[in-house]
């Protein structure tokens, strides 16, 4: 059988959870590790959109500022692509609402929605299916402390991380990977804060 040759490359990495062989559950990611700009995005619109210079550029600086503004007193904004909307957080756990008032409150962060038109436009668009391009990724747990608290600032950069998501990024198991960012919420000047959504513990910057 020919060797593919092409098609989404992906990854594999190890779960925190173990599977009935006692290995690692696996989850995939995409490994190709590009990132394109807004400019990249403009060129391509100009050259094969049809599309004058600078019109996706100026299109999302406007909606930006749109955007924002409409969800500032708690609406969502939806668009072909998705719905954005306002996160809140509260900056303790609370289980009497009286006691829980307007300066507990804070903004955490945007939650986005992909419309399912924009899933079946990508899904589209993978014409060639997906391509395996190494084996299981071996995690080796951070020592460094100067790698733990970059892959933490990796982790915090859109506005939150979780235990999951550190432990990932640290190479940490689940439960040494929650210890330590429960850690940071401790003591007179913690760095971190952590409120619960759902079952999910999410931790933030105590200055954000």
């Amino acid at each position: 059988m020919p060797r593919k040759k092409y098609g989404m490359k992906f990854e594999l990495l190890p779960r925190p959870t173990k599977g009935e062989d006692g290995k690692p559950l696996l989850y995939a990611r995409p490994s190709i590790g590009f990132k394109y700009t807004t400019q990249a995005v403009d060129n391509y619109c100009v050259k094969y959109r049809a599309k004058h210079e600078g019109d996706m550029t100026h299109f999302f600086e406007c909606f930006l500022d749109v955007a924002a503004n409409m969800m500032s007193d708690g609406s969502r904004v939806e668009t072909p692509i998705g719905s954005f909307a306002p996160k809140l957080k509260i900056d303790g756990d609370y289980t009497d609402p009286d006691k829980v008032q307007h300066k507990n409150v804070r903004f955490g962060g945007i939650e986005f929605i992909p419309s399912k038109r924009f899933e079946q436009e990508l899904e589209k668009k993978i014409i060639y299916g997906f391509l395996k391009t190494k084996e299981v990724v071996e995690r080796h747990p951070l020592t460094n402390p100067e790698d733990i608290e970059s892959a933490l600032q990796s982790c915090l950069s859109r506005g939150y991380t979780t235990a999951k998501r550190f432990s990932y990024k640290a190479g940490f198991k689940y439960d040494k990977a929650k210890d330590f960012l429960d850690n940071l919420c401790k003591g007179e000047h913690p760095r971190l804060q952590r409120f619960k959504e759902g079952t999910t513990y999410h931790y933030v910057k105590v200055n954000e």
